[in-house]
């Protein structure tokens, strides 16, 4: 078993500094400063997790990066993440298109609209995505082509071998 982890005695520069953020009214800033002035006491992780409301695993992460960052360590940083590349880019995104295109009876689905929870689903089992996405990301994906989508499209079809000719009697 790995002994507890503690940030040992603190500088009275640094532990004025802690004091100081227990008077933020930053709810990050406090909770970390509880948690390393209680460490500098010699706390172990699990005590302090009981004591402040937060887990052990948080308390091990804000030691670690008070280790890594010193003080820098009390203000949040953005959780959004730095960079991300949609799931249906380039070659993806154009046999989307073309899947538009096809009737989703010919992926043995049971409609002949195309719901972008359909086209979701009907991407994971032809391979574009590895996972089964979100329709948002569908929406976004279909943006990034220039296909408008604001509701189910539906193609008439019909299995009827005359159907063209009956429809282009009635249309003229």
């Amino acid at each position: 078993m790995k002994p507890p982890m503690f940030i040992g005695p603190l500088s009275s520069k640094q532990h004025q500094r802690l004091e100081r953020g227990l008077r933020s009214r930053d709810g990050f800033e406090l909770r970390r400063c509880q948690i390393l002035l209680a460490s500098a006491r010699g706390d172990r992780p699990s005590q302090i997790g009981v004591h402040v409301g937060c887990t052990a695993q948080t308390v091990r992460n804000t030691l670690r990066a008070y280790r890594a960052e010193g003080t820098a360590c009390l203000r949040a940083r953005s959780s959004r993440p730095k960079h991300s590349t949609p799931l249906l880019a380039d070659a993806q995104g154009e046999r989307l298109r073309a899947l538009l295109h096809e009737s989703p009876r010919t992926f043995g689905k049971t409609t002949s609209r195309w719901t972008l929870a359909l086209l979701a689903e009907v991407c994971v089992e032809q391979g574009l995505t590895p996972r089964t996405i979100s329709i948002e990301s569908i929406r976004r994906a279909l943006q990034r082509l220039g296909v408008g989508w604001k509701r189910a499209k539906h193609w008439i079809t019909s299995p009827d071998p005359r159907y063209r000719a009956k429809k282009s009697s009635v249309i003229g």
